[in-house]
């Protein structure tokens, strides 16, 4: 793309309507794991192989792909269950993890 057709480009967008992302949650039909990688691909645009060679690559630099998958696991909600949806026994482990951590403050309190 020339710099002139990407500036008509942007000069021909109007304010306001820029595309709204889809909610940052788990996919539970592309699955390899936990959903992780293509809920962050459904929420950025960007291809879920790259997220998963992205942690793959953290994992083999050091370790620390494998820590943030899982405390993304854990942190991100699953997506609203459907029809061909499929889970597995790590799933519903990790979600009653998190309902456990993510109890509303008052029950805490007590």
């Amino acid at each position: 793309m020339t710099e002139t057709a990407r500036t008509e480009a942007i000069q021909t967008e109007t304010p306001g309507t820029e595309t709204v992302r889809p909610p940052l949650r788990r996919s539970r039909t592309d699955l390899w794991l936990g959903g992780v990688s293509s809920g962050l691909a459904r929420h950025t645009g960007i291809d879920v192989l790259l997220w998963r060679v992205g942690f793959v690559a953290l994992t083999l630099a050091g370790g620390s792909g494998v820590a943030v998958y899982l405390v993304l696991w854990l942190l991100m909600p699953a997506a609203p269950a459907g029809p061909a949806d499929r889970t597995n026994l790590l799933d519903e482990w990790v979600e009653r993890l998190r309902a456990r951590f993510t109890r509303p403050n008052a029950d805490i309190a007590r």
